[in-house]
């Protein structure tokens, strides 16, 4: 029954939340320290001489970083919330969850764990320069950009360095945290919750007013996914490392990016990054279905 229930838990989480979206707004607080403790989950099973960087994550780094300049700079003087929208489902770093999918798919787990790192990383260093530029903010831009750093750097650099104090100096505590790490599964859940209810009460709280801007971010999002799980499996072709290009890629932490997007930039853009949770979930599923099928 429980496997049955983690197999639908993102379209129950995401229902959930448009359903109770009035209520759990006043759990938006936690979505912060939800963030860091999966991503404490995940970095406290890294092992540091096991991770190999290669020219592969390079080229993907630079078109998660260009890349979204680029979609900004492109859909800005058509409209600002969805240059806004598209732009953070670009930057957004590879999902905690990325590795299991590229198991199932039989790809180079240690690979896409090595390139999450660096994405995550990336994102805390350039985040906070783009929104400074393109948020909604009244502070200079040096003082946006370490009021921001606070937030997202923090955010995303703290817990790797607490796995690795707590895994050097505490290991037994560590022991427990990775024997717990499943728990991430339902975390996420909550998460998304959360961000779904927040997203909706967002949309109707702007009426009619942005409805085709909406339909464009959710269209776009479709893009945009698309083109990063092919373009990344085309680079990480030709280091014979196809399925690791592809979901390092394509697949986003869609929680942080909602999170982002609602906190630093024009709320309504995080429809965005929304959207984008389905499409990467459909196209993870089939995905596993053809590696499943092929058996």
């Amino acid at each position: 029954m429980l496997k049955i229930i983690k197999s639908y838990m993102m379209p129950i989480a995401m229902t959930l939340g448009v359903v109770f979206h009035n209520q759990v707004g006043i759990l938006s607080f936690m979505i912060p320290y939800l963030i860091f403790i999966m991503l404490l989950f995940t970095y406290s099973k890294l092992s540091l001489s096991g991770l190999r960087f290669t020219r592969m994550h390079l080229y993907l780094i630079i078109f998660q970083v260009v890349g979204s300049v680029v979609v900004y700079l492109a859909l800005r003087p058509v409209n600002e919330i969805l240059a806004q929208g598209v732009m953070i489902c670009v930057l957004a770093p590879t999902a905690t969850a990325a590795p299991v999918i590229a198991g199932m798919l039989r790809g180079n787990v240690a690979s896409l764990t090595a390139y999450s790192l660096i994405s995550n990383f990336t994102v805390a260093f350039f985040a906070p320069l783009f929104f400074s530029f393109v948020g909604y903010n009244e502070l200079p831009f040096f003082e946006s950009v370490l009021e921001i750093s606070k937030k997202v750097a923090v955010l995303l650099i703290t817990p790797f360095v607490a796995a690795l104090l707590i895994n050097k100096f505490l290991p037994a505590t560590g022991k427990v945290i990775r024997r717990f790490s499943g728990a991430s599964f339902y975390l996420w859940s909550l998460a998304l919750i959360v961000v779904t209810g927040r997203t909706v009460q967002f949309v109707i709280d702007q009426g009619m007013d942005h409805f085709w801007v909406e339909v464009a971010m959710g269209v776009l999002a479709l893009v945009v996914c698309l083109t990063q799980f092919l373009t990344g499996r085309k680079i990480g072709r030709k280091y014979d490392d196809t399925v690791a290009g592809g979901q390092g890629l394509g697949q986003k932490n869609t929680v942080l990016a909602i999170w982002m997007a609602q906190t630093f930039l024009n709320p309504i853009s995080s429809i965005a990054p929304g959207a984008y949770v389905l499409w990467q979930n459909m196209f993870n599923s089939w995905q596993v279905w053809r590696a499943r099928k092929t058996l």
